[in-house]
């Protein structure tokens, strides 16, 4: 029997920009550990056939990095830490948001 798709993905930025970029990097700002911590905890609740972590090229807001978006639920996450990884976990899980790092992209510098 075929395997079935994962129905959610956790992708997290780890593009890295050089030293001093202005808009910075997630990738500088310690993004290679999530995507670890992410399959970890996805594996402790059982999740890890129905949801997989990755990496993503830019998601084009690294002012906001760490950032990490959860398709197809379309929450999008910034400022995202180690010690976050749960919480992200758990609202995935739900299907509810983690308001506190919901990304407020009102308040992001306009791209423009």
């Amino acid at each position: 029997m075929p395997r079935i798709p994962w129905k959610k993905h956790i992708f997290v930025c780890t593009n890295t920009r050089p030293d001093g970029h202005p808009r910075g990097s997630c990738g500088a700002r310690g993004a290679e550990a999530l995507v670890p911590a992410f399959k970890k905890a996805l594996k402790e609740r059982g999740l890890d056939g129905a949801v997989r972590a990755q990496r993503a090229g830019c998601l084009d807001y690294c002012e906001a990095g760490c950032t990490v978006v959860v398709y197809p639920d379309g929450h999008w996450y910034g400022g995202v830490t180690l010690s976050d990884v749960e919480a992200i976990v758990e609202g995935v899980a739900t299907g509810r948001p983690v308001a506190r790092l919901v990304l407020d992209f009102e308040a992001l510098p306009d791209k423009g």
